[in-house]
């Protein structure tokens, strides 16, 4: 009986801790399909006549739509970037441990520790003389150096989960290490990649600070875009709101593409 009740209270606890974190993005949901009047009404209005007014608007500004794609771009790049560089960083960290390696991975997630706000002037300074600034590769390397420790942490953790028998047991058949790493670690270790691939593209994809200084009307980026929505004559908050389901989209679907990879633990007690 005891742990019955354990059980459902837990459940409801978790139903109450989902419906108030996706309470903000169904408000926004419903934002959206307001009419200015409706949005503006107080008390809130739940029931009222929807309208696809905002979104309409939304695509015919072709200017967001290009910040839109550049979001995209951007986001992408430095996931992959990001991975490429950090999946062997800690393979090696994990594999081939010296008396500093603790030292090593310590200063590499410390980087991760300065403010924005402390090292975005520096950054300016020095792309101002690279002339990187309002380019796509300058803010791409801006968030792939932000992402990378978080990478060589996650996933150096889940290669110390994996027993080093594994890629041996390849080896012994004939493979080489690179085609063992490929073939055999990687697949293994894929909800840690997937885990840390969502981080970043989330991580770049929201990012406003370095966005709003090293960026201009070339290379802007949505989280930036849609502070146009803040006029003179006021906040256009259904075209903001639409905006901003527009930004939650890509997350949402990358996420539900890669959720089969992100349960852990695949491969404990696999190897004794």
């Amino acid at each position: 009986m005891k742990n019955k009740f354990a059980s459902g209270f837990s459940q409801i606890t978790l139903w109450i801790m989902v419906i108030v974190s996706f309470f903000p993005i169904f408000w926004l949901f419903l934002t959206s399909l307001k009419t200015r009047a409706d949005s503006f009404g107080y008390p809130p209005k739940f029931v009222f006549s929807p309208t696809l007014d905002n979104y309409m608007k939304i695509f015919e500004n072709n200017s967001f739509l290009s910040y839109y794609w550049n979001s995209i771009q951007i986001g992408v790049l430095a996931t992959l970037f990001s991975l490429v560089l950090g999946v062997p960083a800690a393979y090696a960290l994990s594999r081939f441990p010296t008396h500093k390696t603790d030292q090593t991975a310590f200063w590499i997630l410390s980087t991760r520790m300065a403010p924005p706000i402390m090292v975005i002037l520096p950054f300016y300074l020095v792309y101002r003389e690279l002339h990187l600034l309002d380019t796509t590769f300058g803010l791409v390397i801006i968030y792939m150096i932000a992402n990378m420790p978080f990478v060589v942490w996650m996933v150096k953790g889940f290669f110390d989960g994996i027993h080093e028998d594994l890629e041996n047991a390849a080896r012994i058949d004939g493979a080489s290490r690179l085609k063992a790493i490929w073939t055999v670690l990687l697949p293994v270790s894929a909800p840690g990649i997937a885990a840390s691939s969502i981080f970043c593209f989330i991580m770049s994809w929201n990012e406003f600070l370095f966005a709003l200084v090293l960026t201009g009307n070339d290379t802007q980026t949505a989280p930036v875009a849609i502070t146009g929505f803040i006029t003179f004559e006021g906040v256009r908050w259904g075209e903001m709101s639409a905006g901003g389901i527009m930004i939650v989209l890509p997350v949402l679907l990358f996420g539900l593409a890669i959720q089969k990879y992100l349960v852990q633990g695949l491969t404990f007690g696999s190897v004794k």
